[in-house]
């Protein structure tokens, strides 16, 4: 190998075309999904506080909101449910007019080719905000997931092109994989958030969907933050049973998760930039203190230079502009 005077590594970095050239990685707008929040009623759209520019919407103003997402070529959605009742079973989850379904029909009425994508899971269902059935004080993790599969037949008769489970019950991805091939919905893939951390990065999220836990915290069934492997057997385990699509969430603190399992499995990977991390940039950036568009485009660059194939981020309406012109 040449060295210093005759190796001099700044050639290829003297210019933007130089740059861009030997660039290995790069964030593209089809490699975003971008999340939304959807509150049964009408005529609503509320700015959730801690997260500027994100909105609650009712089904009935998605329109103009999703043919704006349509026209900066993003090209899913991620969909969280906001009832207006809630109960201990969650039951408004799996009501055949619920928000969700509601939501469905909207989106693909204004733009069809648009993906999308729902969230399966309880917690913004259930008055004690836990992720499923609370028995004697405890989440019961059989009794809930025959609920997530009844959940996602829901979503995927009205139109849901992609179903994630993101309880992080044992099993859960087995019992959905199970109900839509019985169901005759064997092409319907699951997005499965294998890798869930109980990570203090979704503050803002609990704000936005009114799931903070009544009692107790996650910690019994979302992942332990200090943990790799037990990570990857979370991953194995969602494979065998019919994921296919693993997700990492979240996503800045556990790059190093991104690249283990990247490295292991070979299989399409996301990873979750969450609402903790949109807060900070965005709290930072309203001060003067950063530069949000340096800063946005960087971070969702070293997602996927850890390893991640797809990224879900509520950057990702600007970060499609901003790709545009860079």
């Amino acid at each position: 190998m040449a060295v210093f005077p005759q190796l001099r590594l700044r050639r290829l970095r003297r210019s933007a075309p130089l740059r861009a050239l030997i660039r290995e990685n790069r964030v593209d707008v089809g490699d975003l999904i971008y999340p939304m929040f959807i509150a049964e009623g009408r005529g609503l759209k509320q700015e959730i506080t801690s997260m500027p520019g994100i909105f609650r919407y009712s089904p009935d103003q998605l329109s103009r909101e999703i043919e704006e997402v349509a026209s900066l070529k993003i090209p899913a959605v991620l969909l969280f449910g906001i009832p207006e009742d809630k109960d201990e079973t969650g039951s408004s989850a799996y009501r055949p007019e619920g928000v969700i379904p509601q939501a469905i029909r909207a989106i693909k009425k204004s733009a069809p080719e648009m993906l999308v994508i729902t969230d399966v899971c309880l917690c913004e269902y259930t008055s004690h905000g836990h992720c499923g059935i609370v028995v004697n004080g405890q989440v019961d993790n059989d009794r809930t997931l025959p609920l997530l599969a009844k959940m996602a037949i829901l979503h995927v008769a009205a139109g849901a092109d992609i179903v994630a489970p993101s309880d992080m019950m044992d099993g859960r991805v087995k019992a959905v994989r199970e109900v839509l091939d019985e169901k005759g919905f064997q092409h319907i893939p699951i997005l499965s958030y294998a890798a869930k951390y109980a990570s203090a990065y979704y503050g803002p999220f609990r704000e936005a969907a009114g799931s903070v836990p009544q009692f107790g915290d996650r910690r019994a069934y979302q992942m332990d933050p200090p943990n790799v492997r037990e990570a990857l057997r979370e991953v194995e385990q969602d494979i065998a049973e019919g994921a296919d699509i693993i997700m990492v969430k979240p996503a800045l603190a556990y790059l190093d998760v991104i690249r283990q399992v990247r490295d292991t499995f070979n299989y399409p990977l996301a990873a979750y930039n969450v609402s903790g991390e949109y807060a900070m940039v965005k709290a930072a950036a309203q001060r003067g203190w950063l530069d949000e568009q340096s800063v946005v485009l960087e971070t969702l660059t070293a997602i996927k230079r850890a390893g991640a194939d797809i990224i879900l981020t509520y950057h990702a309406k600007d970060a499609a502009r901003w790709l545009r012109i860079t």
